[in-house]
């Protein structure tokens, strides 16, 4: 049984790892950390979790919870775990954070779009990326600290991959349009997320500005081994949760000077995710929606190509607390411990 300890049990990520492990047969949850409800009744907190978790929120004392479990998740603000983690605490323990703080390979680049210093740099060699289904084979039990990925990231890097990885498009020409629920922006109060401010209503923002902006950039130049540009703009819709979204590429012409085929993008999909589970390439013709993945660890992904423009639509749909935080970290925390990839997240997506 792997003892699992979380900080920032209590916010919408949190939530979801608690719901999810709750679950997991090979897990058990003995530290639920929180600034906000020490001494709560988990609970308390989340009322979906009355008569399943009777446990109290604790501190979030990462020292003393690192002697007591096999892998600490951090579900907090970035520069959270970069403020506190030291050499003693990684090897005593497993950490997946859920931040931002370790997916950056380059501390100027995550200095400058995150507006802070990088307390612990060390560790971001080490760090491995856990996006499972790109980088599956760097995670094992060796690894001590993985950098969950992000939830635009996720949907943006999984959607787009497969043609960067074959060539088939110019990365220069990436622009990826993607709309998420409120969820995405936690659960701490704040007055551009109050329902009159967000229903009935959708707003760009982080326009050019957005900090997932060179994760997405980062990872994709390790696909296609080049650097790429691109331009990020997430949208905000008054719905719970979800994130799709749109990229557009122009196509790589052939020796021939034809574009390629339906067929010929399909088998660059098939070709690395015909055997994911969590990634479903859909059919001919049909787009994909936030509400056929909600609740699980899912990813929709379909693209249309644009002969007339000679680009191509890339598509892609998760669910932002699932595959988009909680259920991902889950993905890495199996793999980590030698434990089936999909065991706890056999989640059917809920409808309606």
């Amino acid at each position: 049984m792997v003892k699992v300890g979380i900080i920032g049990a209590t916010g919408y990520a949190g939530g979801e790892l608690v719901r999810i492990l709750a679950k997991h047969p090979q897990a058990q949850i003995v530290w639920y950390g929180s600034k906000s409800y020490i001494g709560k009744k988990y609970y308390q907190v989340y009322r979906n979790m009355f008569q399943i978790v009777e446990d109290e929120c604790l501190d979030d004392n990462l020292p003393e919870l690192a002697k007591q479990v096999d892998v600490i998740f951090t579900a907090t603000p970035q520069g959270y775990l970069a403020s506190i983690l030291t050499e003693e605490i990684l090897s005593q323990v497993k950490i997946v954070d859920l931040s931002a703080d370790y997916r950056i390979k380059d501390v100027a680049i995550y200095e400058k779009w995150y507006g802070i210093e990088h307390k612990s740099p060390q560790f971001i060699e080490e760090a491995v990326y856990g996006l499972c289904e790109i980088n599956r084979s760097k995670v094992n039990a060796d690894t001590r600290l993985i950098a969950n990925p992000g939830c635009y990231t996720t949907c943006s890097i999984l959607t787009i991959y497969p043609l960067v990885k074959e060539g088939l498009i110019d990365v220069n020409t990436i622009i990826v349009d993607a709309k998420s629920g409120t969820s995405g922006a936690g659960r701490g109060a704040k007055v551009p997320n109050l329902f009159c401010e967000v229903n009935e209503s959708i707003k760009a923002y982080g326009v050019a500005s957005h900090r997932h902006t060179p994760e997405i950039e980062e990872q994709l130049g390790y696909a296609g081994n080049c650097e790429v540009t691109l331009n990020f703009t997430p949208h905000l819709v008054p719905m719970n949760r979800g994130i799709l979204a749109t990229a557009y590429a122009t196509l790589n012409k052939k020796a021939d000077g034809s574009l390629p085929t339906q067929e010929e993008v399909r088998a660059a999909y098939d070709k690395y995710y015909k055997e994911e589970k969590f990634v479903r390439v859909l059919e001919a013709g049909e787009c994909p929606e936030t509400k056929w993945v909600e609740g699980s660890n899912y990813v929709d992904v379909n693209f249309v190509i644009d002969e007339r423009t000679g680009r191509v639509i890339m598509m892609g749909a998760i669910d932002n607390l699932v595959k988009g935080a909680a259920g991902q970290a889950v993905q890495n925390m199996n793999l980590l411990f030698g434990l089936p990839e999909d065991m706890g997240l056999d989640l059917v997506p809920c409808f309606p």
